[in-house]
């Protein structure tokens, strides 16, 4: 990884220094490409934007006092078109998934003179999740092998893509076991909903969404791939030399968007919401306790190395030729600006942590201090706060109470017993009992059908709905 931080900053000094050559800059252009359709880019894109946390940190004295700065907000569906709008220089920076990063260096590096380089990531998921496959309710599809012969859509070029892509890979299959269509979140939503394509493969957060509106079931989540799931910055080579207190500055307004969405997830995302049009239950998913998403803006030496395996899986699909992966990553930004914040990049790059906020407190039934988060869950009823439970029994018990008292609840999380990952209830498998009996202290909640089956068989049990399991499971 190469910092040039310092080279960069003589430039800007000579440009903007009192008395420097003729033409020095009155105003500074910073142009954007953000995704408010794509969650795992928020802290970089959206919430940086709607709170000026760029503006506060952009330097304003010495050799940029009386600079005025004109910030340009791009927004995009996906990461692909923000790497032509960065080489037709019309963008500096763009946040994008870790797929579509990648392409955006071999993109720069296929040109002769122009470069992009990696300055800070937004976000995490250590085991992959956030991209996902989704069918039709009533499609015949539970797993990846049923697409065979299907026609799935995927927005091109997007992490997404680059899922299904190592799917292939995995299972030592070509591109022509499905017919591949390119088809942006939007579209590819409305299709599945109209049934004019057989899956779809999105990034964050659509498969939760299409889940969440009720025309949709995920089939494979991201975490299947087994390879961390990745969200940056990049910023135009040329931009960041000549300004790099600018590059700084962003990277400060990512932790400091970090941290605004960790310290209080239910009030972030009723603002998201309404930045975005992304329901806030869908947000939580995300960005709630026991979330997908680890919001981290450090460069981790093992997110290099993921980087690294992911351009072989776009080598081996034909997607990109060569890349310079450790050449593309300066962390020379991000430890600056770590450093005029009083932070120790050191020790906060070392760690990976599953989640930004862990489901933790007690159970808003019965009192007891939750000790298994996956065996918890968690409630949310219009207009109230979010409300935890130390058991799936606990959690059905406040949905039955809270229907006949006609309390409405806007959403309702489990979560996956194998992997931990968090789950709207009614998308879920529970299986109740073991031996044929509705034993609370026996039922589990389950991502994948055929896990849950699988459980069920091995221990005894029913594989049930979630109405179906509120009407067999009760505490008394």
């Amino acid at each position: 990884m190469n910092a040039r931080w310092f080279t960069g900053l003589v430039v800007v000094m000579v440009a903007l220094a009192p008395g420097g050559p003729a033409g020095a800059e009155d105003v500074v252009r910073i142009g954007i490409g953000h995704q408010s359709l794509c969650t795992d880019t928020y802290s970089g894109g959206i919430t940086i934007k709607e709170l000026g946390l760029l503006q506060k940190h952009l330097p304003k004295d010495g050799k940029y006092k009386g600079v005025k700065y004109d910030i340009v907000w791009e927004d995009y569906t996906s990461g692909p078109p923000i790497t032509n709008q960065m080489l037709a220089g019309k963008l500096d920076i763009g946040v994008m998934g870790d797929y579509p990063l990648l392409v955006n260096a071999a993109r720069f590096q296929e040109t002769k003179s122009l470069r992009s380089v990696l300055v800070t990531m937004t976000g995490y998921n250590m085991y992959g999740s956030g991209n996902a496959i989704v069918v039709p309710n009533d499609s015949s599809a539970y797993k990846f092998e049923d697409l065979k012969g299907k026609r799935v859509s995927v927005p091109f070029g997007s992490a997404a893509h680059g899922m299904l892509l190592k799917a292939l890979v995995d299972r030592k299959l070509s591109t022509d076991y499905f017919t591949l269509v390119n088809q942006s979140p939007p579209v590819g939503a409305t299709s599945i909903q109209e049934k004019k394509i057989d899956a779809h493969a999105d990034f964050c957060p659509w498969g939760e969404l299409m889940e969440f509106k009720g025309f949709a079931r995920k089939i494979m989540d991201g975490s299947q791939a087994a390879v961390p799931y990745l969200h940056g910055a990049v910023v135009r080579k040329d931009f960041a030399e000549k300004y790099p207190e600018i590059v700084v500055a962003y990277i400060k307004a990512v932790v400091e968007s970090n941290e605004w969405i960790t310290k209080n997830p239910q009030m972030a995302t009723e603002k998201q919401q309404g930045w975005t049009s992304i329901p806030k239950e869908v947000l939580y998913l995300y960005f709630g306790r026991g979330g997908f998403l680890t919001l981290d803006a450090t460069i981790k030496p093992k997110w290099v190395e993921t980087l690294k395996y992911d351009a072989t899986v776009l080598q081996k699909m034909d997607i990109i030729k060569t890349i310079d992966v450790e050449g593309w990553i300066d962390d020379g930004y991000i430890k600056q600006a770590f450093k005029e914040l009083g932070r120790d990049y050191a020790k906060e790059s070392g760690g990976i942590t599953a989640g930004t906020s862990p489901l933790a407190g007690k159970d808003a039934l019965t009192g007891a201090p939750i000790k298994d988060p996956r065996a918890a869950g968690e409630l949310w009823e219009k207009d109230g706060p979010i409300t935890m439970y130390g058991s799936l029994a606990t959690l059905l018990t406040a949905l039955r109470e809270a229907e006949q008292k006609n309390k409405a609840v806007t959403a309702a999380y489990v979560f996956d017993q194998p992997t931990g990952l968090k789950l709207f209830a009614h998308r879920a498998f529970f299986v109740a009992g073991g031996q044929g009996k509705a034993a609370a202290a026996s039922l589990t909640a389950f991502a994948r059908k055929d896990e849950a089956e699988a459980f069920a068989g091995k221990n005894g049990g029913r594989v049930l709905t979630l109405d179906e399991t509120k009407k067999v499971t009760a505490v008394k």
